[in-house]
């Protein structure tokens, strides 16, 4: 039973986050707001018995990815002069995309069963364990994987060249 309810407490401050990071009007508050949906579906995770990809939400998300969205709206300065009023088509158009992802979302979950049991014979709870990640990984889904690592390799040489300035060249 505490279970249940941690994982709809949880539930309850994701989804108030979650509503905090579109209705907020300060930009700032909104990354806040994100960074606690990142904590609580990171909580989720730890329920589910997947401690890997908690720790690596709470450190990729909630810390790398927040920083860097701070960082560039603070070093943008954006505010109510400079930002330009949206048009109604591009409302509209928000609002047919925002629909199309939710038809994407029930047609997905549509075949999903729920109120299945689990035995403890038959229930592996070393399932999110990192060593149960790691070999498969490394056995099933080792072409990907080495696939993903050169495609990154391939991006950060392209972004160190990119960046390198050339001899010559001013920066105004």
């Amino acid at each position: 039973m505490a279970s249940s309810s941690l994982f709809f407490f949880l539930s309850f401050v994701a989804l108030f986050a979650a509503l905090g990071v579109v209705l907020a009007k300060n930009p700032v508050h909104s990354v806040l707001f994100l960074i606690l949906t990142f904590f609580s579906l990171s909580g989720h995770y730890l329920i589910l018995n997947a401690q890997f990809l908690a720790a690596v939400n709470i450190i990729v998300y909630a810390g790398a990815i927040m920083v860097l969205f701070l960082f560039v709206m603070m070093f943008l300065n954006l505010n109510a002069d400079t930002e330009p009023h949206k048009s109604a088509l591009s409302k509209v158009a928000a609002a047919v995309a925002g629909g199309l992802l939710l038809v994407v979302i029930v047609a997905g979950l549509r075949d999903v069963q729920t109120g299945t049991t689990f035995t403890a014979a038959t229930f592996n709870s070393q399932i999110g364990m990192v060593s149960q990640l790691g070999m498969v990984l490394y056995t099933k889904y080792l072409l990907p994987f080495e696939l993903a690592s050169v495609l990154f390799l391939v991006a950060m040489v392209g972004a160190v060249m990119l960046a390198k300035r050339e001899v010559g060249e001013r920066n105004f």
